[in-house]
């Protein structure tokens, strides 16, 4: 499908097609209504846009030093303010000048302040003292705890508003990983409450299961998501993507030397390529074949164990996938459309509307 730039109702107001002063009211129902302008695609511009995005959100998050423990608690929550702010003018500035990834970005930067000022105010208040993990405020990042419950909540509410307020698909990135901070840090409350502590045997056990549970629900949030929306952005990737990360860690973790809870493995990866298929998303498609993978080697590493025939297995088995996505790119559109004409009527349109936006 074609791609429509602002520049493009600028050339047509040029050649007197549509006054200039239409430009901005045309190019806003146009981003509005899902038209694909604008679209990330493999440019500088493009490029330059996430890079400064993604350092500028990192510089925030992930990369939080002790220095900024220096301003204390309502420090940290003012300057989080200060930037929600400047993220939120800059990302209304953008909307009106019709830059739609820009404003995404800005939005996006905006929700990632929210666990800052949580943390800021909260820290301010005594409610970190002496708590293990979490006080310090870099530490929401590198380790499970089910105190910072409170900021992930306090992040999706505010996410979730704000995504109404701007509708831009990159803003569903922190809420997706809020959602697999949540998954884990949930699981721990949950556990704390019989052991006193999340890492014993039985507590990791059930840990893995909660997680492939959360993740099948993030999963189908997802679907729901992808079912209800009618425009050409994708508003689901980033919750699938998270989804299926909670969901296929979980189940790779639970690992089983039984050959049953082999072939139940296999038959969940094979399920996520035939979905990743049918739904046109490749991240289904890509965690499926990296399980299918890790049970092949596993098969042939019994099989062949100790014997020289093992490398000689695992190339065969690498040579076999190619063949074997060689054999499906031949055969995807006849197998595709078979598959499809036997979907609901809602399942099919939204197959559609992927395959037009792809």
């Amino acid at each position: 499908m074609p791609m429509i730039e602002r520049s493009h109702l600028e050339d047509a107001a040029q050649r007197g097609l549509i006054d200039t002063a239409q430009i901005d009211g045309l190019w806003r129902f146009l981003s509005a209504a899902g038209v694909p302008a604008g679209r990330p695609r493999f440019d500088l511009t493009h490029v330059l846009y996430y890079l400064g995005g993604m350092l500028a959100i990192g510089a925030m998050s992930l990369f939080m030093n002790l220095g900024w423990e220096a301003f204390g608690g309502l420090g940290l929550f003012f300057i989080a303010l200060l930037y929600f702010g400047v993220a939120w003018q800059l990302a209304a500035r953008f909307e009106r000048q019709g830059l739609a990834i820009p404003m995404g970005i800005m939005g996006t930067l905006a929700i990632v302040m929210v666990p800052l000022a949580t943390w800021g105010l909260q820290h301010a208040f005594g409610q970190w003292v002496d708590a293990p993990h979490a006080d310090q405020y870099r530490d929401y990042h590198r380790y499970i705890d089910w105190r910072w419950i409170t900021l992930e909540l306090a992040t999706l509410a505010a996410g979730c508003l704000m995504l109404w307020r701007w509708r831009a698909p990159f803003m569903t990135m922190p809420i997706a990983v809020t959602l697999w901070y949540l998954s884990m840090d949930l699981a721990m409350l949950l556990v704390s409450f019989d052991a006193g502590s999340g890492w014993d045997s039985a507590a990791w056990t059930f840990r893995k299961w909660f997680s492939v549970c959360f993740g099948a629900i993030t999963l189908l949030l997802a679907f729901w998501i992808d079912l209800r929306n009618r425009s050409r952005r994708d508003f689901s990737f980033w919750i699938y993507l998270f989804g299926l990360l909670a969901f296929w860690g979980g189940l790779t973790s639970l690992g089983s030397g039984a050959l049953s809870g082999k072939l139940v493995y296999l038959a969940t990866n094979l399920a996520l390529i035939v979905i990743g298929a049918v739904l046109l998303r490749r991240s289904f498609t890509v965690f499926g074949a990296l399980g299918v993978a890790i049970v092949l080697a596993d098969f042939s590493r019994h099989l062949f164990r100790d014997a020289w025939l093992f490398p000689i297995a695992l190339t065969l088995i690498g040579v076999a996938i190619i063949y074997g996505g060689i054999w499906w790119s031949r055969h995807e559109h006849a197998i595709s459309a078979s598959v499809r004409r036997r979907l609901p009527p809602s399942l099919q349109a939204l197959v559609m509307r992927r395959d037009a936006s792809a």
